[in-house]
Formats: structure tokens, sequence, C-alpha cells
């Protein structure tokens, strides 16, 4: 048997709310932090992670599997989400390798919660942690990330299946 190997990335970005909600990255609530704007929780980490692997593995993208216009999936846990797209892989062969994301924010400040939130994702991936990093930074005053707007991610997979 061959393996076959294959990369995805992707980007998404999303903006604050004025005020309120409740913001979710990473499958990890950051308390006392203003929402962001999205169908589902708008956890815009987990977005992204969800686009790469259907990206890697041409299974389309999250808006083809979770369409922003069904009601289905307003307020949906995106680790969830991220759970089924995992499903998806495994059902077409493909096992997740590797992921590595880039969280691009001006606040809140990640470094005491990427593990956490590594551990999450991982979890919804069925790999364990070390095979999904998060990373962060930020715009240094530049761009709607800068001013604090909103925030972006890239991430990027490995994924693999046997042929």
């Amino acid at each position: 048997m061959a393996r076959e190997l294959r990369t995805g990335i992707a980007y998404d970005s999303h903006r604050f709310m004025e005020s309120g909600g409740r913001l979710v990255l990473g499958g990890v609530a950051m308390p006392g932090e203003p929402g962001l704007i999205g169908h589902s929780d708008a956890d815009v980490v987990s977005h992204a992670l969800a686009d790469a692997l259907l990206g890697a593995a041409g299974l389309g993208d999250i808006g083809t599997h979770f369409p922003d216009d069904d009601p289905r999936w307003a307020g949906a846990d995106s680790v969830a989400l991220l759970g089924q797209v995992a499903r998806m892989l495994l059902a077409d062969g493909w096992r997740t390798v590797n992921a590595d994301l880039t969280v691009v924010a001006e606040r809140p400040r990640l470094a005491p919660l990427k593990a956490e939130m590594a551990a999450r994702l991982a979890d919804a991936l069925g790999v364990g942690a070390p095979r999904v990093n998060v990373k962060a930074t930020t715009n240094e005053g530049m761009g709607f990330v800068g001013r604090g707007e909103g925030i972006a991610v890239v991430a990027t997979v490995l994924v693999e299946r046997e042929s």
C-alpha cells in the first residue's frame, strides 16, 4: 500500500461584538472578553482548523457542510462541528497527522490558554495533544486585528491515508 499525504491551509476571521456575547477560542471560553460575531459560537480557531482539514481531504469547506443560513447551526459548538469534520475525514480514509495554528489577536493574551486549546482541539480530532500546536501573535497595531476589531487565524494541517 502507498501512503498519500496532503496539506491544507485555511484562514478565518471574525469581528468582535460591540458588547456582550461569549468569546470561545479553540473550545476554551475566555471570560471577561466580548464575543465574536458569527452564526455558530464564532470559534474562529475551530473554524480555520475545520476548513484546513476539509481542504486537505478535498471535501469542500466549512460553509458547504455547515452553512450560516441554516438554523441548525445557529449557536452551534464549533468544537463539536470540528469533531464532525474529523469523522468525515475518517469516513473517507483520512487521518490527521498534525495541525499548526496561528491566532492573530491583540487581545486576549493567549499564552496561558494555548495548551488547553490544543488539548480540546486534539480531542475533537481524535489525536494526541502533541499533534496540535497553537501559537499566538499580535498584528503590532496594524489592520483590523491591530485595531482590536477582531481575531484572525491561519491553520495548516497534514493528513494521510493508505491507498
